[in-house]
């Protein structure tokens, strides 16, 4: 939000807004100074020196450094971590887990409102919850992560409430909320030119890399940017930069891809459009009122999971690098997060990844987790590259790890028999700053007690205050302290307005890729009859859990299509095919509870082909193993020669079924798909076929029927199989075979075609391997 803009013209005016609660908050204009804006129910009064007025945060009746606005945000948090006790420390040093607006009744966000339930209608949305109010005020905790939120207004006034009620506590320090990336494309949303919606929708993760174009990146990070401050968001966790370098991962969908100079310039862009502000918006060094903190994660990285198995599990703890190639996985963030172009310099916060990077301690040859290895916290991310920033870790590290290896729960990888002090202790030794997840500072406070008894008080009191000046310093350059509240009505005007949706849809499109055009096929010309076959999607499990049963049903919204061509759902009537498929969807996550109740070790493989796939080249002994308290018996986790069928194979089948049944007629193929895939099964059998990496239906819908051209290429290779997939090395960028299809065009990074050919542009020759 632009604060200046809602300046009065005396040097000392009031501009009152009401609460749904009655609480009224007040902005004063500085005539060469910030905007103040405060609660009148907090405490706070104004302070009056030279011309000039500054918040009495504290309420002590006189001006401390700390809310001097005219010093330095370095010489101000400071001052302020100086004066904080330890026990204060300890809860800024807290991340909050997920909240939503309004809190659910049950489940991982759930929360209650002076012990009710918010559907029993007694508050509004925005609302403070019982367990916010005991964690703001009993814990300290002044970082919070927000996740589902209902609406722009519930954001803005939800934003007000939580900011009056922590002013009135203690030193006055404002709530520094965070968001994971919440800009992501919905396949099913429409786009309307002239309209707006809840919040911009772009590319995001691999469909972002897919552009190619950094200033597409560079301008998402302003939008974005303005679109969270309008929503009181100040700290981004992303972006996501870890290199994906391994085929199978779950996550790989969320990074830039696997070229280390590709993601190193869309970590640069990214950063500079989320943190600088400029103009009047700008306080010093390009930060200011429209800055907003990016998190970048993962470091050192989360790219190469041993088969592809993801950190949040057990089952996926290791990373490893039997190509010793970490030295290309830290580039994005040594060579892009932390040089930016702009003014910030560098990223404000780095979060290490849950997992263990396998032999990658040099100096002490210790196994841990990313969050507690001094190794690659102090000596490599502080020491040898010069960051002083905010190091937060991954949520959860600290808690008990699930009963099973695939179990969801704490992350304490290579610290699993330590107590959760401990863990908390060895974290903070390492170099963390914050514990992402955790409420509570009593652990922080016990561990704090822990490094007193081994390095005395002075050096733990070093210690915490080395951490407090680095998260107070995130809030004060954001301008929190003057000013935290927001004006609702220009929150809503702001957030989703028709212009920021306009380029979030276009960069969609150019995310497009095509990749085969036999006989010009595309794009679809004129008004054509197209026969759509219905899609069996099994029974699955989402990342929380959560069960969506089997069923048959249209793969998009048939409404939608109907504006494209005529349907129809008899294929010797139609002049053509369209079949939407999903990439080869993994149903265990590369584990398997039957395996191991039938005496195996519980291991199978990741397959990126539909239909059953035996390991027959997988590796005997895999590179690291080991889950010394809840399956210590398991040291090798290899899963050669057992064999996976993925949970969508009939996406495959329902393919051939359509060959069969339009009878040489063509086919086209949409595939969404968020990670690489081998193309042998089908490629054949159709006549084109358009990649998406989990964008609109529409913006595929625009290019295949030729409203847009495609332009997007491809940030991953495409393998040729799944032996390349098991010989190629988590660690190692572009060391698979590529699929080649029937015109000889080869799946490889930076390919794809437009209307004329396979393209061949600047961002070819900028990116691709020559």
């Amino acid at each position: 939000m632009n604060v200046r803009n809602l300046l009065f013209a005396s040097s000392f005016s009031l501009f009152l807004t009401f609460s749904a609660h009655g609480q009224v908050y007040q902005k004063i204009e500085n005539q060469y100074g910030p905007v103040l804006g405060y609660s009148t129910a907090s405490g706070v009064k104004i302070l009056s020196i030279a011309g000039n007025k500054f918040k009495d945060l504290n309420r002590n009746g006189k001006l401390d450094r700390y809310e001097d606005w005219r010093l330095t945000a370095e010489e101000r948090a400071r001052d302020l971590a100086s004066k904080l006790s330890v026990d204060q420390i300890a809860g800024l040093m807290l991340y909050s887990r997920h909240q939503a607006l309004p809190a659910p009744a049950f489940g991982f966000m759930g929360g209650t409102y002076q012990g009710k339930n918010y559907q029993e209608g007694l508050v509004s949305p925005w609302a403070l919850t019982d367990q916010q109010r005991e964690f703001l005020e009993k814990d300290g905790l002044r970082h919070v992560l927000l996740t589902a939120v209902k609406d722009p207004e519930t954001a803005a006034r939800w934003n007000n409430e939580l900011q009056g009620f922590v002013e009135g506590l203690g030193w006055g320090i404002p709530a520094n909320n965070s968001s994971d990336p919440r800009h992501n494309a919905v396949v099913s949303a429409e786009f309307n030119a002239g309209a707006g919606g809840q919040i911009s929708m772009w590319p995001d993760g691999l469909a972002m890399a897919a552009t190619f174009d950094p200033a597409i990146v560079k301008r998402f990070g302003q939008v974005a940017a303005t679109e969270y401050r309008s929503l009181g968001i100040t700290t981004a966790l992303s972006p996501q930069i870890d290199l994906g370098t391994e085929p199978r991962w779950y996550r790989i969908g969320m990074t830039f891809g696997e070229s280390p100079e590709l993601t190193t310039a869309m970590a640069r862009a990214y950063i500079d459009g989320f943190q600088t502000s400029s103009g009047k918006d700008e306080i010093a060094l390009g930060w200011g009122y429209k800055s907003v903190n990016a998190m970048v994660k993962h470091w050192p990285s989360g790219g190469p999971e041993e088969g592809g198995r993801d950190g949040h599990w057990a089952i996926g703890k290791f990373a490893v690098y039997p190509g010793d190639n970490l030295k290309q996985h830290i580039m994005p963030f040594v060579n892009g997060a932390f040089q930016l172009a702009g003014k910030t310099s560098k990223a404000a916060a780095v979060m290490p990844y849950y997992t263990i990077s396998f032999g990658q301690d040099k100096k002490n040859g210790e196994n841990v987790g990313n969050g507690y290895s001094k190794y690659l916290l102090t000596d490599l991310l502080r020491g040898t590259y010069g960051y002083d920033g905010v190091i937060c870790s991954d949520w959860l590290i600290t808690g008990d790890e699930a009963p099973k290896p695939d179990g969801f729960a704490g992350k304490p990888w290579g610290v699993e028999q330590l107590s959760v002090a401990e863990r908390h202790y060895k974290a903070l030794m390492a170099g963390v700053d914050q514990f992402g997840g955790n409420n509570d500072k009593a652990p922080v406070l016990a561990a704090y007690e822990l490094g007193v008894k081994e390095h005395g008080q002075k050096f733990m009191r070093q210690r915490f205050e080395a951490s407090a000046r680095r998260l107070l310093l995130n809030i004060f350059r954001v301008g929190l302290f003057e000013n935290p509240y927001l004006d609702v009505k220009e929150s809503q005007a702001t957030v989703g307005n028709p212009l920021y949706m306009k380029e979030g849809y276009e960069a969609q499109v150019k995310s497009v890729v095509l990749l085969k055009n036999s006989d010009q096929q595309l794009p679809i010309r004129g008004r054509k009859k197209v026969y759509v076959p219905k899609m069996y999607r099994a029974a699955m499990k989402d990342w929380w859990g959560n069960y969506t049963p089997a069923r048959l049903e249209y793969p998009v919204n048939i409404d939608l299509l109907r504006k494209y061509a005529d349907l129809t759902d008899n294929p010797s009537e139609a002049d053509l095919a369209v079949v939407f498929i999903q990439s080869p969807i993994s149903a265990e996550g590369g584990y398997s509870e039957r395996d191991r109740k039938n005496g195996g070790n519980g291991y199978v493989p990741i397959s990126l082909q539909y239909g059953t796939y035996t390991a027959s080249d997988a590796r005997a002994e895999s590179i690291a193993a080991g889950d010394p308290v809840i399956d210590p018996s398991i040291k090798n986790r290899s899963y050669k020669n057992k064999m996976v069928t993925a949970a969508n194979v009939m996406d495959l089948q329902t393919i051939l079924d359509t060959k069969d049944m339009m009878k040489g007629k063509p086919i086209l193929v949409s595939v969404t798909a968020n990670k690489p895939m081998v193309f042998t099964e089908f490629e054949k059998e159709v006549s084109g076929i358009i990649l998406n990496f989990g964008v609109s239906t529409q913006a595929v819908l625009d290019v295949m029927f030729g409203k847009y051209e495609p332009s997007g290429l491809l940030p991953v290779q495409m393998p040729a199989n799944m032996a390349t997939v098991e010989k190629q090395a988590e660690d190692v960028p572009f060391d698979m075979e590529v699929y080649v299809d029937q015109a000889g065009h080869a799946y490889d990074f930076g390919y794809g075609l437009n209307w004329s050919g396979v393209i061949k542009d600047k961002r070819v020759g900028a990116f691709v391997r020559k």
